[in-house]
């Protein structure tokens, strides 16, 4: 049974169509074919117009956005898929993760927030996943270390990078802070 109609749930074995947006060629070719080997059929976009483009005239059933794009920010692509479709499940990858983008994502109406290198399969669970199901927890999650600097990353931008202020808000020295913005992102 197809069922791609705007605002109708996707039934079991229905068309798996998949729109795939993402700014970087390698990846999203060797990507879309990872994905029409597990059984979707893959359409790709390079850019915020163009993923836009191919939301209004083919909505799809899923997708997989980038969130940093050459021409913006991936959540306008998930905003026009939520217009075109109610109902399509979109997972957001980035190469630049970070809690408040990630709260900013499903906010958006995605699913799941997957950081890059994402593995397909990865993908495919997020995507697959049934309401109610949390998808397994991440083979490696991020650290404490590396929670601590995103938040402090966070809080720096919305600040916009202004070391006193960013200093001042999360109740530490100024020079404490520096120091740590001075320094590459831990490891996970």
């Amino acid at each position: 049974m197809t069922n791609d109609a705007p605002g109708q749930p996707i039934a079991d074995g229905a068309a798996r169509t998949l729109l795939l947006v993402d700014d970087d060629p390698p990846l999203r070719e060797r990507l879309g074919r990872a994905l029409a080997q597990r059984g979707f059929s893959v359409t790709t976009a390079d850019s915020v117009k163009a993923g836009k483009e191919a939301a209004r005239q083919s909505p799809p059933a899923y997708a997989v956005v980038d969130l940093r794009l050459g021409d913006g920010s991936g959540l306008d692509v998930v905003e026009a898929l939520r217009t075109a479709r109610t109902d399509v499940r979109v997972v957001m990858l980035t190469g630049y993760g970070n809690i408040a983008t990630a709260v900013a994502a499903v906010k958006a109406g995605a699913l799941d927030y997957l950081p890059k290198p994402a593995d397909a399969d990865a993908i495919v669970a997020a995507l697959l996943t049934t309401q109610g199901n949390l998808p397994p927890p991440p083979q490696d999650p991020m650290s404490a270390d590396r929670v601590r600097w995103e938040h402090i990353q966070r809080v720096f931008e919305q600040c916009d990078r202004n070391v006193s202020e960013t200093a001042r808000r999360l109740r530490m020295h100024r020079r404490t802070l520096q120091r740590i913005l001075g320094k590459h992102a831990p490891r996970d």
